[in-house]
C-alpha cells in the first residue's frame, strides 16, 4: 500500500490495512521506544487533538484525527493486538452494554 491509495484511488483503508501501514512505516522505531514511550506520544497527539476541537479548521482537525489513530495503531502493534479483531469481537454484535446494534444505553451509563 502506498500513501497516495485510500485518497485518489478510490480504495479504502481497513483497520488492518492501518496497521499494516503503520508497522511498515514505523515498526523499528515503535519497538525501540516500547508501549511506555508510545503512549505518552498517543496522549500527546489526544491532547493536540482536543485542541483542534475547539479551535481548529476542519484540515487541522482531520490531521489530529489521523494522528491520534496512527499512534493508536502504533501501540496495539507493539503489544501484538489485532485492532480489526478487538473491534469486531467488542463492537460487532451491537453494543457492549445493551446488546442493540443501536444502543439504548441511559446516556449516564459508558457502555
Amino acid at each position: 500500500m502506498t500513501a497516495t491509495e485510500g485518497n485518489d484511488s478510490g480504495e479504502t483503508l481497513t483497520l488492518a490495512g492501518l496497521q499494516s501501514l503503520i508497522e511498515t512505516m514505523y515498526s523499528s522505531k515503535d519497538e525501540a521506544r516500547g508501549v511506555d514511550g508510545t503512549f505518552m506520544w498517543l496522549m500527546e497527539e489526544v491532547g493536540e487533538l482536543a485542541a483542534a476541537l475547539r479551535d481548529g479548521d476542519p484540515k487541522e482537525l482531520a490531521a489530529e484525527f489521523a494522528d491520534v489513530l496512527a499512534w493508536l495503531a502504533t501501540i496495539a502493534n507493539v503489544s501484538n493486538i489485532d485492532l480489526q479483531q478487538a473491534v469486531l469481537q467488542k463492537y460487532g454484535n451491537g453494543c457492549p452494554g445493551c446488546g442493540q446494534m443501536v444502543c439504548h444505553c441511559d446516556l449516564q451509563i459508558k457502555p
